[in-house]
């Protein structure tokens, strides 16, 4: 690339930031900024109380300064070049090759701080830079250069260092020559999966950078989401393509305008549903639908769930409902769409002429009652078929004449049997083989064989096998409803979540109460809620003191205590007291219909050893088919008769069953992802489930994570003043802080003042990476560290240092109250702790039981991390360490253990993490950003929860693993028996038909399991 840099379009704007106080805060306020769209680069600068953010000329500073409210700080904008500016500095530098432009260059090869300053003394070497600063998490280089120096004289500056360099090209500046087209462009969002650090990042940015018509992409590794902007026929599935070609998965999230222009034209988005099918009775059946599912136009993924019987579908663009309902019909199934409970999936729909689906449960219970009356209809009409079998070892001849056989048995194959032709039709048609087609073939020879022998010879047939066909439709039919009684059992944990729900809400209106449908229920409402009754809503308690059963969301066996102020969650129930709610969350968006989809979502993903039975099943009945045939061929030639011959194939192809193989997974999936969220833990995928399994390392955040991550005043030593007095005086001065220190010395104050009215406090200011400082009854006071104490040249009594000294090795942080004016004097020595969760020592120790290593990951001073680490019994400890570079040490942890690792984490700041992590673990009281990231979340901070997810993840696999042996052992072992001619077929028909009964039953177990944290 030897272009000018005057193509980029590009300014900076720098915003002050108050509120940071540690690394953390760094980490969250750079994540915030390089999470808007159109920036390319955040820095952050705690000493300065700034950030320096580049970004395209279409970012407005307004978005940037609400990016950083959004994370919990307040931002003003110090220095910014306004849209004129910059087309004036954009005119000047076509004007004059002198002028000054920015670049940046994607860097590879750099792993730590001494390759960064190597990296910038190259590129400011290069005649014409004027500054140079590379950022080691982003991989990114900002240089600032005249206009008429090459971007290729910067690569070669990097490559001669011995790194790697790549230019960035961004969109044309918005003066130019040529005329801009304003139709033509749009921003699609992508999930990206797969991408584990920086560089990651950086591949799928170029990826997605050479797709031709792409403006520009930006890739954010703590959400996984890419936006990128492009001209209007650059297609979501264009970008897909790109992505998955780097390496990674990639699926279109939404797609709209550019924010700088607009247009009329039809965008792509993406589309997904879900469809109940019905009709499958196996594996093959599975392969089937999902294979006529994705010939449909537009389709670029579909899973189908033999346990749940429903189909996920999901497509670039619009999805037309009744194509695809078409497809799995022509393929000879049943398909309705699936109801939802998430008001915005009709958005993701096209409008369909399809009925919408009525009561999935309700309509389950009709198809089983009418299952059990089929069978026991079945059943009549097969028993005198089988009573005089029965009866003739007892010397007792009750044989019926062949006519009534044949009457009876013709009910039963054509009508009760019905099904299995229908569903073999359909199967041949599409060139695909299933159980059905086995039963079909098995019940028909039989059949065929006892009336070619009743039509030879009406009046002496012979014995005839009749009751062979009519019993085998009888007891598959058998072994199929209790197999549908047995997977509606696995679903039991969504039938408990949705039982949760109430219908209506009691609304206060003006102080008046009024029952209305929880429908009419808007965000803001104050909702009564009653002793003993369901909370409609996620809310804010208002009003009130109560104690609240939340052991069916979050799995906490005690009622929680409730008051003002005070969260609570839909579907809980309320305890002695009544309560006003302020509405935070209704329908779709409460934390129960957000566990429910959860739930579901999981139970219907495949598991990553699905995919052997998924290659088994594609060549099971073709095999089973060739097998029949020859033992058919092999029972002739050794010159035994066409009966036993035709018999023995029969009971082949009767014992066969690819169910069991179909539901081995699926259902240990759904009961043990259903029974670890009513303990309070949701998996959110089926490789999350495995690889949890797997864990032999688990590194831990430690604020709010092992810690209450709630500061607490440890120690108060007051100097010359009472203590009582010197507390007044930093209560007053935080008094107005939403630090949390500044919280934790008021509530110290709170909790321990007498009657003495609190002292005020005014012209309070913060004063950037030192404390803060205001004026109490005319004197100057200052409350901050350390450093900022020897700065106003404050010396304490050597004993007091070496008490701050002692309790900074425990894990203290340390501030001062001190006099600022004269004379400057220290008022009091503060010391801040966080508390160790109750059980968390025990959740470690229980780890330890599991040989699973736990390590301590934090941003927090080595003092403070080495004490909870003794505390706790961790070995290994990882203090001081940036949100970005905790990514680093999981990678280096899978490196130096060689094992599954595990990242538990509750933060923003935890996200990169979580996301290198092969398996992430958030706790739900944090944030947004860390569960999305995260495969596993914890409903309660409970740490023994991350011991509960191990256990339950091991036993579900334990499960898969013994009904896939089982699966095989039965067919492998089956299958001959039968060919050597060992098993009649009645007790072959038998054995299938309860092998899949078998296997859903093994996984019902699984809902016994109780974990330790309750």
């Amino acid at each position: 690339m030897t272009e000018s840099l005057a193509s980029a379009s590009l300014h900076t704007i720098e915003l002050g930031v108050d509120g940071m106080h540690c690394g953390g805060c760094t980490g969250r306020v750079q994540r915030a900024l390089a999470g808007v769209p159109g920036v390319v680069d955040a820095t952050v600068d705690l000493e300065r109380q700034a950030a320096t953010i580049t970004a395209r000329d279409t970012v407005e500073p307004a978005r940037l300064v609400d990016a950083v409210g959004a994370a919990g700080y307040r931002a003003t904008v110090r220095e910014a070049v306004a849209g004129s500016d910059a087309m004036a500095a954009q005119r000047k530098h076509e004007a004059s090759p002198g002028a000054a432009a920015t670049v940046l260059l994607d860097i590879d090869g750099m792993t730590c701080a001494s390759c960064v300053s190597r990296v910038e003394k190259a590129l400011a070497k290069v005649p014409g830079v004027t500054h140079a600063s590379v950022n080691l998490a982003t991989e990114r280089a900002t240089v600032e250069a005249s206009a008429d120096l090459s971007a290729a004289q910067l690569v070669e500056a990097v490559e001669q260092a011995g790194y790697g360099a790549t230019p960035i090209e961004s969109a044309p500046a918005i003066a130019t020559s040529a005329p801009v087209d304003h139709k033509a462009a749009h921003s699609v969002e992508l999930d990206i999966d797969g991408m584990t650090c920086a560089s990651c990042v950086s591949r799928v940015e170029k990826a997605l950078a050479k797709v031709p018509g792409v403006t520009h992409a930006s890739v954010n590794l703590a959400t996984e989401r890419a936006t990128v902007e492009a001209s209007a026929d650059v297609s979501a599935a264009q970008l897909v393509e790109a992505v998955e070609q780097a390496g990674y998965q990639a699926m279109p999230v939404e797609s709209a305008p550019s924010p700088a222009r607009s247009t009329s034209a039809e965008r792509e988005a993406t589309h997904s549903i879900d469809l109940d099918i019905g009709g499958m009775t196996c594996a093959s059946c599975v392969s089937r639908v999902e294979k006529a599912l994705e010939k449909v136009p537009g389709v670029t993924h579909a899973s189908v769930n033999l346990a749940t019987e429903r189909a996920s579908v999901r497509a670039a663009g619009p999805l037309d409902v009744d194509a695809l309902i078409a497809a799995v019909t022509t393929a000879g199934y049943r398909a309705t769409p699936a109801p939802t409970p998430s008001p915005a999936a009709d958005a993701n729909a096209v409008a369909s002429s399809t009925p919408a689906a009525p009561d999935r449960d309700a309509r389950k219970r009709q198809e089983a009652l009418r299952e059990r009356n089929l069978v026991i209809a079945s059943a009549v009409l097969s028993a005198p078929l089988v009573a005089p079998m029965l009866a003739a070892p007892l010397g007792i001849d009750a044989m019926l004449p062949g006519w009534l056989q044949l009457v009876l048995a013709s009910i039963v194959q054509f009508g009760f049997g019905a099904r299995f032709y229908r569903a073999a039709w359909h199967a041949v048609k599409a060139r695909a083989g299933n159980m059905d087609l086995l039963v079909a073939l098995g019940t028909s020879a039989a059949y065929g064989l006892s009336l070619w022998m009743l039509l030879r010879d009406p009046a002496h047939p012979g014995h005839l096998y009749f009751e062979a066909s009519a019993v085998i439709v009888t007891l598959v039919r058998f072994g199929k409803w209790l197999e549908a009684r047995a997977k509606r059992q696995t679903t039991d944990a969504i039938r408990a979540l949705n039982a949760l729900r109430p219908d209506r809400a009691r609304i206060v209106d003006n102080g008046v109460e009024r029952d209305v449908p929880l429908a009419q229920v808007r965000v803001g409402t104050i909702v009564s809620v009653r002793p003993g009754e369901r909370l409609p809503v996620d809310g804010r308690v208002v009003s009130g003191r109560s104690h609240v059963d939340e052991s069916l969301i979050t799995g906490e066996s005690l009622p929680v205590p409730k008051d003002d102020g005070d969260a609570v969650t839909a579907g809980s129930i309320n305890g002695e007291g009544a309560l006003l709610v302020e509405t935070t969350a209704i329908g779709a968006e409460t934390t129960l219909a957000r566990i429910i989809r959860l739930v579901e979502s999981a139970q219907a993903e495949k598991a990553p050893i699905q995919r052997l039975v998924d290659r088994v099943s594609a060549v099971f009945v073709p095999a089973i088919l060739g097998i029949a045939v020859l033992t058919l061929v092999g029972w002739l030639l050794a010159g035994a008769g066409a009966e036993t011959a035709i018999l023995n194939a029969v009971a082949v192809l009767v014992i066969a069953c690819p169910c069991a193989l179909g539901l081995a997974t699926p259902a240990a999936i759904m009961a043990g992802t259903g029974v670890a969220a009513r303990h309070g833990v949701l998996i959110k995928d089926a490789q999350a489930l495995e690889l949890a399994q797997r864990a032999t390392v688990i590194a831990f955040d430690k604020t709010g994570t092992l810690t209450e991550g709630k500061p607490s005043v440890t120690a108060f030593d007051a100097v010359d003043l009472p203590r009582d007095d010197a507390l007044a005086l930093a209560a007053a001065v935080q008094r107005h802080s939403d630090h949390p220190l500044a919280r934790a010395v008021v509530a110290a104050y709170d909790a321990q003042r007498n009657a003495q009215a609190a002292p005020v406090a005014t012209d309070a200011r913060a004063v950037a990476g030192r404390g803060v400082e205001a004026r109490v009854d005319g004197r100057l006071l200052a409350l901050g560290s350390t450093r900022w104490r020897d700065e106003l040249g404050i010396v304490v009594p050597p004993a007091l240092d070496a008490r701050a000294a002692e309790l900074e090795r425990a894990g203290n942080t340390i501030s001062w109250l001190m006099h600022a004016d004269a004379p400057r004097a220290a008022i009091a020595l503060i010391a801040f702790g966080d508390t160790v969760k109750a059980g968390a020592r025990d959740a470690i120790a229980a780890l330890a039981d599991r040989h699973v290593a736990s390590v301590l990951v934090t941003g927090d001073n080595r003092g403070s991390a080495a004490a909870v680490a003794a505390a706790l019994g961790i070995d290994e400890v990882h203090a001081q360490v940036l949100p970005d570079d905790k990514a680093r040490v999981v990678a280096s942890l899978k490196r130096e253990h060689g094992g599954v690792v595990a990242m538990v984490g509750d933060g923003i700041n935890d996200a990169p993490a979580l996301a290198a992590a092969d398996v992430g673990i958030a706790m739900a009281t944090g944030t947004d950003v860390a569960m999305h990231t995260a495969g596993i979340t914890l409903m309660r901070g409970d740490p023994a929860l991350v011991a509960d997810a191990i256990d339950i993840s091991k036993r579900t696999y334990r499960k898969i693993q013994q009904n896939l042996f089982w699966a095989f052992v039965y067919n492998l072992i089956g299958v001959p028996l039968a060919a050597l001619g060992w098993l009649n077929p009645v007790i072959a028909g038998a054995a299938m038909a309860f092998s899949s009964v078998s296997v859903v039953t093994n996984a019902l177990l699984l809902r016994r399991w109780k974990g330790r944290a309750r």
